[in-house]
């Protein structure tokens, strides 16, 4: 009998591990697909409000910033599209060449058409930076094409450095900065029309977004309210300061406003979506960043601001950031 009992204990004490363990990897799994689950039901949520008529309200659907690793890696059986690296066209503004790196989505026809969303780069970078060969971007719009998160577009990555190529590498910092402010409207002069003579792109605000990240993140919201005809979707993440006058850095010119206040928006040219980021451990833009905040808000300009807690001011900071962005545009 004392045997039969031991057996029989056994027995249990085996089945209880083994089903906490099966509970165990259970967790595990759920923990691993949560943040594809949560994103997979708000794509379907948008969806179905399509659907059924309603217009969607990117201001109504929460922003992730705990986006699988996996979504900035390259995966077995994903298509990632066509880099056009290097295209050159030439720049009034500039007075010479400039280039910029295009990403034609899988699946691309040139006989249809395609909304487009142009990328500003950040400080000292260039046109390959986000938008190069295996880059986080071009890996993160792949998957989030592949699972259905993302609207099929052109993206455009962007050169700041307007002004002769050949010169470039003797500026100063601050010859730099303001060679970049050439930028905002050499985008609208000469890029966006070449890009729109060249490539199957639906034109109209509807159809046209720009994102950029710490400089570029402040030239991508001057871009964005220099051309409000032109560009429907802003994203600016942890912008500098140089955007309006501000208080911080003052005295530098990294702080000489490009605009003395933002220009007003009417019914007509509204952003569909205005969305600004940055990260708690961000060493340089908190301040300024939620200072355009609340001016926009003072303003009655709506827009999505979030301060993140646990980020920097880095490529994984980015790549959270344009999944939310891309996942709201052109819906």
């Amino acid at each position: 009998m004392k045997k039969s009992a031991i057996a029989l204990l056994a027995v249990i004490l085996i089945a209880a591990v083994l089903l906490s363990a099966c509970a165990g990897n259970q967790n595990a799994t759920k923990t691993q697909t949560n943040t594809d689950t949560s994103a997979a039901a708000d794509a379907q949520k948008q969806a179905d409000a399509q659907k059924d008529g309603e217009s969607f309200n990117p201001y109504a659907v929460e922003n992730h910033y705990d986006i699988d690793a996996d979504m900035f890696q390259k995966q077995s059986g994903v298509d990632y599209g066509t880099l056009q690296k290097d295209v050159t066209y030439y720049s009034t503004i500039a007075g010479d060449n400039k280039q910029v790196n295009i990403l034609l989505p899988a699946g691309y026809d040139k006989n249809q058409t395609y909304p487009v969303t142009y990328v500003f780069h950040g400080f000292g970078s260039d046109h390959n930076t986000h938008l190069g060969k295996d880059s986080y971007l071009v890996l993160l719009y792949g998957n989030m094409l592949h699972r259905g998160l993302v609207k099929p577009q052109i993206l455009v990555g962007m050169e700041m450095y307007t002004d002769k190529a050949a010169e470039k590498k003797d500026k100063s910092d601050e010859e730099l900065r303001f060679i970049y402010d050439k930028a905002i409207k050499e985008t609208g002069v000469d890029l966006m029309p070449f890009i729109e003579a060249n490539y199957p792109v639906k034109t109209g605000r509807e159809n046209t977004a720009i994102a950029g990240m710490s400089e570029g993140g402040a030239k991508s919201l001057c871009t964005g309210f220099e051309w409000l005809d032109k560009f429907g979707y802003i994203g600016s993440f942890a912008p500098d300061t140089g955007v309006i006058p501000t208080e911080f850095y003052k005295g530098t010119f990294w702080n000489t406003p490009y605009f003395q206040a933002f220009p007003e928006p009417n019914e007509k040219n509204t952003p569909y979506y205005l969305y600004l980021s940055v990260g708690s451990k961000d060493p340089w833009n908190i301040d300024c960043t939620l200072y355009y905040r609340d001016v926009l808000n003072k303003m009655g300009v709506k827009n999505q601001t979030d301060y993140v807690k646990g980020f920097g001011h880095d490529a994984e900071f980015w790549g959270q950031c344009f999944y939310n962005f891309l996942s709201k545009t052109f819906r």
